[in-house]
């Protein structure tokens, strides 16, 4: 672990302020390069930052390039936008299903190779829809309005305060399973649909899918999330124990998205207000079982899943619960005042600079063994930016604002530049 007792934080010095813009712009650069597909869609990029051979499509990934792009966008990056419109494009002509409505999982050139419609997904959808809406495009502002009738039509369960996960193609479902990632995930969406519509009733909802997962659930599992449950919302403890390394669903709990949960519910609390303040107490919890169970004080590095009892099972070591532990350290540190996330942040960013940064080619690598050297399975290449990004840029940003009004604002403090010009809302592509 990093120092002690830090005499300077390092979420305050300029040096690492800058240190962290300059991470973003490498990141951009990786990502930028190579990605567009000219035949619709977002190529998976190689290690090397080249076109993968792989020629499907999936939902997730293209969404999250154009909220990512949305927020390079909003700095004054040239050349976003013609990514964030690409995106755009892209998710209306080959994810959308225009006889039974929705969207793909995934697709390829020749149209849709699986054709559920997943909760996952339409969290990321309505998430690029409220990023690119608050960046200015009218497309943003369409697909945001159609994810949320989505979510009304078909996911969005009143009694239960959750969402249901799964159809096939004509709305026959839902699938028996529920999912706590999908509802994770629609927290920071609705958050970001309250940023781009000034409508706080998408935060409420948030905030009502966060109090059945986290205070009602995981606070009774000993502050451990679950994953999987019956369509009935009792924990079924032996999902995927026949496929525990299950890129979505894996077995056991995921270390990363407790820290994931940690950093949401603050945002939520700052947002909400008074009603959430349970979020803050939760945050902490989530916060000290996550290193406490999952850092490996040997080697270093995050292990990725637990059992139930919090023993480990897959022991490797992904991109992206690092990067989420950096931004709850970061916004704990401020929500409290407490040194020890200041540590942690350290802790995190020293391991990501060490392991996971590719300094040389660009990107993060996105999976280590647990020896911390490079693997490349499940994952071949480097497909997501969406983590490695949230790393490098919500330290940076207010913590009292979810990061889209806060970038729209030109609240980002750049040591050395002036800061941003407000974006203006009359302002439309």
């Amino acid at each position: 672990m990093s120092a002690e007792n830090p005499s300077i934080s390092w979420l305050g010095s300029a040096g690492h302020r800058s240190w962290l813009m300059t991470q973003a712009d490498s990141l951009f650069r990786f990502y930028e390069r190579a990605s567009i597909d000219p035949r619709g869609g977002f190529y998976e990029l190689t290690t090397n930052g080249r076109p993968s051979l792989e020629t499907t499509r999936h939902l997730v990934w293209t969404a999250r390039l154009v909220y990512c792009f949305s927020l390079a966008d909003m700095l004054g990056r040239p050349g976003a936008s013609v990514i964030v419109r690409h995106g755009l494009e892209s998710l209306e002509r080959q994810f959308k299903d225009k006889e039974y409505g929705g969207h793909f999982w995934i697709t390829d050139a020749t149209g849709p190779v699986d054709t559920s419609k997943q909760a996952y997904g339409i969290a990321h959808v309505i998430l690029a829809g409220a990023a690119a809406t608050r960046a200015g495009y009218d497309d943003g502002r369409l697909l945001l309005a159609k994810g949320l009738a989505e979510l009304d039509a078909h996911f969005w369960r009143e009694d239960d305060g959750l969402v249901v996960e799964e159809f096939q193609r004509d709305w026959v479902g839902p699938s028996r399973y529920r999912g706590a990632n999908s509802n994770m995930h629609l927290v920071e969406a609705l958050l970001n649909a309250t940023a781009a519509t000034g409508e706080l009733s998408h935060s409420l909802r948030a905030l009502k899918i966060a109090d059945g997962i986290i205070r009602v659930r995981t606070q009774a599992n000993e502050w451990r999330i679950a994953e999987h449950y019956t369509d009935d919302w009792l924990i079924d403890r032996a999902y995927n124990s026949h496929d525990p390394d299950n890129i979505f669903r894996p077995f056991g709990s995921i270390i990363g998205h407790w820290f994931e949960w940690s950093r949401l519910l603050l945002q939520a609390g700052a947002l909400i207000g008074d009603d959430a303040s349970w979020t803050s107490v939760a945050a902490e919890n989530l916060f000290r079982m996550a290193v406490e169970e999952g850092w490996d004080n040997v080697h270093g590095g995050l292990i990725y899943t637990v059992d139930f009892e919090g023993r480990p099972l897959n022991r490797d070591r992904y991109w992206w619960p690092i990067a989420e532990g950096i931004c709850a350290a970061a916004y704990l540190a401020e929500a409290t005042n407490d040194r020890q996330y200041e540590r942690w942040y350290r802790t995190f960013g020293d391991f990501a600079a060490t392991h996971l940064i590719d300094h040389a080619r660009g990107g993060w690598q996105h999976v280590l063994d647990p020896q911390n050297d490079p693997k490349f399975s499940p994952y071949a290449g480097k497909v997501d930016i969406f983590h490695a990004l949230h790393a490098c840029l919500l330290p940076l940003l207010p913590k009292d604002q979810i990061p889209i009004t806060a970038l729209a604002a030109g609240a980002i403090d750049i040591p050395g530049c002036a800061r941003t010009a407000p974006l203006q809302t009359q302002w439309q592509r």
